[in-house]
């Protein structure tokens, strides 16, 4: 029950949170010029994106791309929360991980849904023109979130695992 509960509250969170800004970035960033922050270390830039990470497929036929990116990853999504449920061993740090995952994976299959086939991004972070990120939003901070996290927690579980037994002969 309790991991129900931590699930649903993440998830609310997380897909209130992006569904919230990607409405206040569509009303009032679209059309606009970019915005820059903090000596353009943080820009602010309205951008619809019909591909996946960095514009990945996105001049893949609209049907490949719905196949793709709305049932494929609808499949993910699903997959991840049976997956959460299913296993009882799963540490609460790889719990987490994985809610985000699956929460961020959400939010923007609302968007693949309602917004043809299209995710709404409008944040960008690097240094100069030089060093910079693709344009992105709130699930997708939540997936990349999700996926270091995992990282992270099978490396720390890693360093302390015992060494394999060796046999001699």
């Amino acid at each position: 029950m309790r991991r129900l509960f931590v699930f649903l509250v993440l998830s609310v969170a997380c897909i209130g949170c992006d569904q919230g800004t990607k409405h206040l970035a569509s009303q009032s960033l679209r059309g606009q010029p970019t915005m820059s922050f903090f000596a353009d270390t943080f820009r602010l830039q309205y951008a619809e994106n019909p591909g996946a990470f960095l514009g990945l497929g996105g001049t893949l036929p609209e049907s490949w791309r719905f196949a793709l990116f709305a049932a494929g990853s609808s499949l993910l999504v699903l997959g991840t929360i049976v997956y959460l449920f299913w296993r009882r061993d799963l540490s609460r740090y790889q719990f987490v991980a994985l809610s985000l995952l699956a929460a961020g994976g959400f939010g923007n299959l609302i968007d693949r849904f309602v917004g043809d086939g299209r995710v709404v991004d409008f944040m960008n972070v690097g240094i100069g023109p030089w060093l910079r990120t693709g344009i992105f939003n709130v699930a997708d901070v939540a997936i990349m979130g999700g996926m270091f996290w995992l990282f992270f927690e099978g490396w720390r579980v890693g360093k302390r695992a015992p060494p394999p037994e060796t046999t001699s002969t």
